[in-house]
């Protein structure tokens, strides 16, 4: 019955209910502007497909089937990229919070600085007049968990992945940093890397914040319409990773 309710639900809220409102419209004008049904079921047909979890997932998961975190750990800094943050919003120790992705990569570095004690360079601005600056408050919430003030670099300009790069390998630059290790989302990873390679750094990718499990499975579920989520975040990486392989 939960499950039964959970499908109806799908279908009642937007997306779905717009669905099933253009399905209906469809079927109204097809004996008489049929090129208009054509046009509304193809809408129709379009939206369901992109709405539905298992076309998210898909594309969400062939991202993130690209890189698996190293074995081991051979580096001399960590780089954690930003993923945005909203600004004046309490916390716990000050004001302004990371968003999930940015929180899931914060938590991976700071786990990783308990096992390595390795520095750590925290890349992100504020990329909108209401975002929070992103590296200042990776900062003031990793000193909260316990990280040493002296070990945490912040680069709290850049706007995007390309200037997160280049912002970043200048720190590196600056303090002789050879072997960094890049932390962001898994789904973000591949064109992180392009970014760093293009700008002639290699760091060692170690990918967090799965969206996807490792092994997908479908169910009823994964075809009740939800929201555009996971499709908007891989449609993003794909073009980015698109418009880099045409400006090389």
């Amino acid at each position: 019955m939960l499950y039964i309710i959970k499908v109806i639900y799908g279908f009642l809220m937007p997306p779905g209910i717009f669905i099933i409102l253009f399905l209906f419209m469809s079927i109204f004008f097809y004996r008489h502007k049929k090129r208009l049904a054509s046009w509304l079921l193809f809408i129709t047909v379009s939206l369901y497909l992109l709405s539905i979890p298992v076309t998210g997932d898909l594309l969400i998961h062939s991202l993130e089937s690209d890189y698996d975190p190293p074995s081991s750990l051979d580096g001399d800094v960590i780089i954690m990229l930003g993923a945005g943050a909203t600004r004046g919003t309490a916390d716990i120790d000050g004001n302004g919070q990371l968003s999930g992705d940015a929180a899931n990569r914060l938590l991976t570095v700071a786990r990783l600085y308990k096992k390595t004690e390795l520095p750590i360079i925290v890349s992100g601005g504020s990329v909108f007049k209401d975002s929070g600056n992103e590296a200042e408050i990776a900062k003031r919430q990793l000193i909260g968990l316990g990280i040493p003030e002296n070990k945490i670099y912040i680069e709290n300009k850049s706007l995007n992945t390309t200037q997160n790069a280049k912002f970043t390998k200048v720190i590196l630059k600056a303090n002789h940093f050879q072997k960094p290790i890049l932390v962001t989302s898994a789904y973000h990873m591949k064109r992180s890397m392009q970014n760093f390679s293009k700008i002639g750094v290699n760091p060692t990718p170690f990918p967090t914040d799965y969206k996807t499990s490792a092994e997908l499975r479908v169910y009823v579920s994964k075809f009740v319409p939800s929201d555009f989520g996971h499709v908007r975040i891989a449609l993003k990486e794909y073009l980015g990773q698109l418009a880099i392989s045409i400006k090389n």
